[in-house]
């Protein structure tokens, strides 16, 4: 019985080392006799028990590798901490088991080398400006290095870039400075708009202002002009009216006794509105000056009867 059961033990080990499953995410990479056989893809696998075995098993799946922060120094000379992620994929189990002795590890030292070359290329300024760049060049430099390794690196990505305390501290200040800048420039152009605004206003308002003295200018010229012909025109309508009447009997007469009430009254006017007493030293030629008058006015209805007798 104990024979019999060494017997089937015997024959579940032997088929357990004839049999190989490998899973969909992996490759088995198979030695016999210590040699190099096969690369077993996903699935179901007869092996020769004692003879082969599985050497290596790799994942097929895209890996992620975390790069450690390491110092950088750019190419202004700042130092920088920068660390990122590597994506990569085994391409050629063959090559991933013996062209490297741990792709992991390389990659992750390569990433590391060729992320402070090219850092070493770039200003600080470009280093936050440029990442995207950065990493298409990590990337490019890492993938020829890493093929011999079976391997394909599919992407890097920078995580964080820290500059120093001092060189952040720096940054504050420029930045303050820039904001300041920027502040002092927005505060510039809106006055200046503000004075623009102002002139313009100021000129529109004299431009109204002249236009509306202008217009004043011209009413009350056109005023005083009208108001010139229509005394003109008065005093044109008097002086015929006076004319007719002259021509008339008796015309004269009234025409005499008009200027001597006019006269009486202005003299009396003066007499009352003078500071000082006024007497006339000749109140004779008083007498004169209506005779002289009545004369004058004679004369003036003479011409006017010798005119319509030669009409």
């Amino acid at each position: 019985m104990f024979v019999f059961t060494l017997v089937i033990l015997f024959i579940f080990f032997i088929l357990y080392k004839l049999m190989l499953i490998v899973p969909m995410r992996e490759v088995h990479v198979i030695e016999r006799l210590g040699k190099f056989r096969a690369v077993l893809s996903p699935g179901f696998h007869f092996l020769i028990p004692f003879f082969d075995r599985v050497s290596y098993r790799h994942d097929t799946r895209e890996q992620v590798l975390d790069v450690p922060p390491q110092s950088c120094i750019s190419k202004d000379n700042t130092q920088l901490e920068v660390d990122g992620l590597v994506y990569l994929k085994v391409m050629d189990g063959k090559l991933a088991s013996y062209g490297i002795e741990n792709y992991r590890k390389a990659a992750v030292n390569l990433a590391q080398t060729t992320m402070r070359s090219e850092i070493g290329k770039l200003s600080l300024s470009e280093t936050f400006s440029e990442r995207d760049s950065l990493n298409e060049s990590i990337v490019r430099e890492i993938d020829k290095a890493s093929e011999p390794w079976g391997i394909k690196v599919l992407r890097y990505e920078i995580r964080n870039i820290t500059p120093s305390r001092h060189v952040i501290h720096t940054l504050e200040k420029q930045m303050e400075a820039e904001r300041r800048k920027r502040a002092e420039i927005t505060l510039a152009n809106a006055e200046k708009a503000a004075m623009i605004n102002m002139s313009e206003g100021e000129r529109q308002e004299a431009i109204n202002l002249s236009e509306g003295q202008k217009q004043k200018r011209i009413n009350e010229a056109k005023g005083t002009g009208q108001e010139i012909a229509i005394i003109a025109k008065a005093k044109s309508e008097g002086m015929a009216m006076i004319s007719q009447a002259l021509a008339v009997n008796g015309g004269t007469d009234a025409m005499n006794m008009l200027l001597k009430e006019q006269f009486i009254a202005q003299v009396g006017k003066i007499l009352n509105d003078a500071q000082v007493s006024v007497v006339p030293a000749e109140m004779a030629k008083l007498e004169g000056f209506f005779e002289g008058m009545e004369q004058v006015t004679q004369t003036v209805s003479g011409q006017n009867n010798s005119g319509k007798g030669a009409r």
